[in-house]
């Protein structure tokens, strides 16, 4: 029930404010988003997870698990969020530009503290709401540089993602 306002809101949120028109120029960003929380959930969510998500009561009798809330995160709010973030980012002032990724940052941390306080999200292994700030950060400023260089983006991906790796001591057996 939770899951399915969530993506109601956010298919409004692309109908309004989405550039449908152009949204082939952002496929390759769209999937580069959900590549990274696939290999997250592949790599992490059962072995060594940092978050997880808790469906409520109700649709947890539904049948409603994790992996079924992250196919419709990867599915609905990536594509939505990319096809709106991309296409008002800010073109001239460093400032504006800073600010609009701040924006964005606060808007997935409150979304985040919602669900925190109605239980939907778990955190583990030292991950908490100030690291997914971070993340966050990282991810909306790497995902405006996939969008120009792709390499690049997918270097400092990496990066980002091995150094994640060694401050939470994720052990060698989540590749299995």
């Amino acid at each position: 029930m939770l899951n399915a306002l969530y993506a109601a809101i956010w298919l409004f949120a692309l109908w309004k404010w989405g550039d449908w028109e152009n949204w082939r120029n952002y496929y390759p960003t769209i999937l580069y988003f959900i590549i990274g929380d696939f290999l997250y959930l592949y790599l992490l969510s059962d072995a060594y997870p940092m978050w997880r998500y808790v469906p409520p009561i109700i649709d947890e009798e539904m049948g409603v698990t994790n992996s079924h809330v992250s196919l419709s995160v990867m599915l609905i709010k990536y594509p939505a969020t990319i096809l709106i973030f991309l296409s008002k980012f800010p073109t001239e002032n460093t400032w504006k530009k800073i600010l609009y990724i701040l924006g964005w940052v606060s808007l997935y941390g409150v979304n985040e503290l919602i669900d925190l306080n109605l239980g939907t999200i778990e955190h583990y292994n030292g991950w908490n709401f100030w690291w997914s700030s971070l993340f966050n950060l990282v991810l909306f400023s790497i995902l405006r540089v996939h969008y120009r260089q792709p390499p690049l983006a997918w270097l400092l991906s990496m990066i980002f993602m091995v150094i994640l790796w060694n401050i939470f001591n994720v052990p060698s057996y989540v590749f299995r």
